[in-house]
């Protein structure tokens, strides 16, 4: 690539936001658009807790990159470095540097393993896992199914996070099948959750609570994974509100880190001043910047107030799409993002408790005065089989 390279729209990041909104984009005319994305590979996160729970597998999670960059639309396989605004430039990892006329920051967001003394180290040992990561969502599996007596732990940490009820969803899964195979009253089951409820959602919570009794499970609420010893199987677990730490002895850990914007992106002049957690800030109803109005932003990496979901995505992609749409001609933005989220929680091996939501956490359901934060099979058929499907191969082609 040449130092002189120019694109109309630049995209940075190759995930679910910024492939889906490439697609959207080119079918709403716009003919130069460029990705940058460094992997090789695209991931569908959402059955990453499938994997975990032993509900699905690794392959049908995973597609190379150039399989789902749409047509018409370059693939840079490079990393981005440092963003100038000003000067509407980006350097990639590998020096060359790129102009646009738009730009859209959607990296996602990185696991911040290093901010809880030992926790990368236990996730990786022979007693500990973590569905955040790909590679090892197969191995939560592997190390909960055989488990047979002992102690399991579960945590989530304060804080930001992709779809941040999904710490829990491989606990669900996991119980369940201990259930089934008459071992669960032999385990001890703890789950670590740093919020005052199980999630927040007002009847969301009463059905997560019902399960959590059914299973026997330990909730810590108002608590905080703060260390982890792989050597010794133990972590601390602080409780705020008791101001007190218990180590907690474990023969599986499955942890999800706490996480941020990338590192490159907190260096830029992109966030907010001051904030330290690197999100580019954008006006969150049109998903603008609110100092570059050539810059957008959406997904895990924007400084907006919902829940980070690809719930949540599906109607960012759409309100963006058409404000850049309209902000090329010069016209008023009119779109409005309005904090929809949706998290649904897998609480048995074939039910789904569906939680719809604003970004106050008030119920916002798709259909109204459907029940669907209910505990049902039929919404486990929509997110084990339905949603997949629609993910591939309509969200990533700009069609849904």
């Amino acid at each position: 690539m040449s130092d002189a390279a120019h694109h109309e729209v630049l995209i940075i990041g190759g995930g679910n936001a910024g492939i889906s909104l490439a697609a959207r984009l080119h079918r709403y005319g716009v003919a130069d658009i460029a990705v940058v994305e460094p992997k090789d590979h695209h991931l569908y996160q959402p059955l990453f807790s499938h994997i975990a729970g032993g509900r699905a597998k690794a392959a049908e999670a995973i597609r190379s990159q150039a399989s789902v960059t749409p047509p018409g639309v370059e693939w840079i396989r490079d990393g981005a470095l440092v963003i100038n605004a000003v000067a509407n430039t980006v350097t990639l990892n590998s020096g060359d540097q790129i102009t646009y006329d738009q730009l859209v920051v959607c990296p996602g967001l990185q696991l911040d393993w290093d901010k809880i003394p030992g926790l990368e180290a236990a996730v990786h040992s022979p007693f500990g896992a973590s569905h955040y990561e790909f590679a090892l969502a197969p191995k939560a599996w592997t190390l909960l199914s055989s488990l047979t007596s002992g102690t399991a732990v579960f945590t989530m940490p304060a804080g930001p996070a992709k779809c941040a009820g999904a710490a829990q969803k491989p606990m669900y899964l996991a119980c369940d099948y201990w259930k089934e195979h008459g071992v669960l009253d032999d385990i001890r089951v703890v789950m670590v959750q740093p919020y005052p409820t199980v999630y927040g959602v007002p009847g969301v919570d009463d059905e997560l609570n019902r399960k959590i009794a059914e299973y026997g499970i330990e909730l810590r609420l108002n608590s905080e994974l703060t260390a982890a010893d792989p050597l010794g199987r133990t972590v601390l677990i602080r409780d705020n509100a008791a101001g007190t730490t218990e180590e907690i002895r474990y023969d599986v850990l499955n942890a999800v880190p706490p996480q941020s914007a990338p590192d490159w992106l907190k260096a830029t002049d992109l966030p907010a001043p001051g904030n330290g957690g690197g999100f580019v800030q954008v006006d969150p109803e049109t998903l603008r910047h609110v100092r570059y109005p050539n810059v957008w932003s959406l997904g895990d990496a924007a400084a907006t107030a919902n829940s980070k979901c690809g719930g949540a995505l599906r109607k960012q992609t759409k309100v963006l799409a058409k404000n850049l749409m309209a902000a090329r001609k010069g016209a008023p933005l009119t779109q409005k993002y309005d904090g929809y989220a949706v998290c649904p929680f897998t609480v048995s091996r074939s039910t789904v408790v569906f939680a719809e939501f604003d970004a106050d956490y008030r119920p916002k359901p798709t259909i109204p005065k459907v029940p669907t934060w209910k505990e049902s099979r039929a919404s486990w058929v929509v997110d084990r089989d339905v949603f997949p499907q629609v993910y591939w191969n309509l969200i990533l082609k700009g069609r849904a």
